[in-house]
């Protein structure tokens, strides 16, 4: 078995086609980018949809200020 064939603490993430993290890891995003994807594919499914909207919304706000740094 493969450990993308489950999920420890719930289905939230298994259940898409593609799961986020092969997604995040295919396509080399950094750990910002790939929370921010992570709390977009699950605000609505694990019964937190404000607080996991107002997390990716923080982790879209630390990118933004890391990049006007630049």
């Amino acid at each position: 078995m493969s450990a993308l064939d489950y999920q420890v603490g719930g289905s939230h993430y298994k259940n898409f086609p593609i799961q986020p993290i092969v997604f995040t890891e295919t396509n080399g995003l950094s750990g910002i980018q790939s929370a921010i994807i992570w709390y977009i594919c699950r605000y609505n499914l694990k019964g937190t949809p404000l607080l996991d909207l107002q997390k990716a919304k923080q982790f879209i706000d630390i990118l933004i200020e890391l990049n006007e740094l630049e």
